[in-house]
C-alpha cells in the first residue's frame, strides 16, 4: 500500500466525523437562515417535501432568500451584540494571556517532579461541573457575597460586581484559564535550556533573553491558547446570562432568545452563520502561520 493510500485511509475517519457533526448541522443552520419565519411547527418556511418530486424541490429553493440577513443589517441590536461579543472575548483573551503566560512559564521552569502536580492543579477545576462553578461565582460576587465579606474588615466596598460586564470577564477568565495555560506550557516546557545559556554567554540579560529567545519561540502556544479561548468565548451563553444579567449583550444570549423566546429560528440561524463566518478568519490565519512555520522547519 502506497503512502498516499495510507494517508487517504487515515484521513477518512476525521473527514467523516467533520461531515456528520459539523458540515451537515451547519448546512441545516444555513438553510434555516435563508428561510422565513412562519406561524407553524416548526416555525419557519419553506419545507421540503420530497414526495412531490422535482417541482417541490424547485419551489423549495425558489422560496429561500436573504431577507433574514437584511434584517440583521438593519437592526442595531444584532450589530451591538456582535461587536460586544468580539470586544468582551478580545479583552478576556488579553487578560487570560497576561495571567496564563506567567503561570505556564513558572510551571515550565519548575523541577520535573513538580510539573505533573502543577498540571493536575490546572485541570482540577474540570472535575467539577461547569454550571456549579459559575453558580459559585454568583455566591462570591453578589452584594452580600464572600468577596464583600472579605473586603469589609479592610474598609473597602461594598462592591457591586454581579450583573456587570466585569463579572462576565471574571467568569470567562476563570473558566477558560486552563485552555490558555496548557498550550503555553506545552510550548515552553519543550524549549531547550541551552538556548538561554547561549544567550547569556552572548551578553543578554535574563530579561533580554526572555524577549529575544523565549517569547518569540512561544508564539505558537500564544496563538493556540488565544484561539482556544477567543473562539468559544465569542459565542458564550451561560456565563453572560448568569453573571452579566440583562445588561450584558452577547451573541450567545441573542441566539438563545431568538430560538426559545421569540421563536424566530431563521434570525437565530443567521446570527449563528455570521458568527461562524467571523471565527473562520482567525482560524485561517492561524493555519497559515502554522503551515509557514512547519514549511520553514522542513
Amino acid at each position: 500500500m502506497s503512502r498516499k493510500d495510507r494517508f487517504g485511509r487515515a484521513a477518512l475517519a476525521p473527514l467523516l466525523w467533520l461531515g456528520v457533526f459539523f458540515l451537515f448541522p451547519f448546512l441545516l443552520v444555513a438553510k434555516l437562515s435563508l428561510s422565513d419565519i412562519a406561524l407553524a411547527v416548526p416555525p419557519y418556511a419553506p419545507h421540503l417535501d420530497l414526495q412531490r418530486g422535482l417541482d417541490s424541490l424547485r419551489a423549495f429553493f425558489a422560496a429561500l432568500d436573504l431577507e433574514t440577513y437584511r434584517r440583521l443589517g438593519e437592526d442595531r441590536l444584532y450589530l451591538s451584540a456582535y461587536l460586544s461579543s468580539l470586544r468582551i472575548a478580545a479583552i478576556s483573551t488579553g487578560i487570560l494571556l497576561l495571567i496564563g503566560y506567567p503561570i505556564a512559564y513558572g510551571m515550565a521552569r519548575c523541577p520535573p517532579g513538580a510539573r505533573q502536580a502543577l498540571v493536575l492543579a490546572v485541570i482540577l477545576p474540570f472535575w467539577t461541573s461547569f454550571l456549579i462553578r459559575v453558580y459559585a461565582w454568583i455566591a462570591i460576587l453578589k452584594p452580600a457575597g464572600l468577596l464583600n465579606a472579605a473586603l469589609e474588615p479592610l474598609g473597602v466596598g461594598p462592591l457591586n460586581l454581579l450583573n456587570t460586564e466585569a463579572a462576565v470577564h471574571i467568569g470567562l477568565v476563570y473558566a477558560y484559564l486552563p485552555f490558555m495555560v496548557l498550550p503555553l506550557y506545552a510550548v515552553l516546557e519543550r524549549q531547550p535550556a541551552e538556548l538561554l545559556e547561549a544567550a547569556a554567554d552572548l551578553g543578554c540579560t535574563p530579561i533580554q533573553a526572555f524577549w529575544r529567545v523565549t517569547f518569540p519561540m512561544s508564539l505558537p502556544g500564544v496563538a493556540a491558547g488565544a484561539l482556544l479561548c477567543f473562539i468559544p468565548m465569542v459565542g458564550e451563553f451561560v456565563i453572560p446570562d448568569l453573571l452579566g444579567g440583562s445588561e450584558t449583550l452577547m451573541l450567545g444570549k441573542v441566539i438563545w432568545t431568538e430560538f426559545f423566546a421569540n421563536r424566530d429560528w431563521p434570525a437565530a440561524s443567521a446570527v449563528a452563520v455570521v458568527l461562524i463566518a467571523t471565527l473562520i478568519v482567525p482560524i485561517t490565519l492561524y493555519q497559515r502561520q502554522q503551515s509557514k512555520i512547519f514549511g520553514e522547519r522542513r
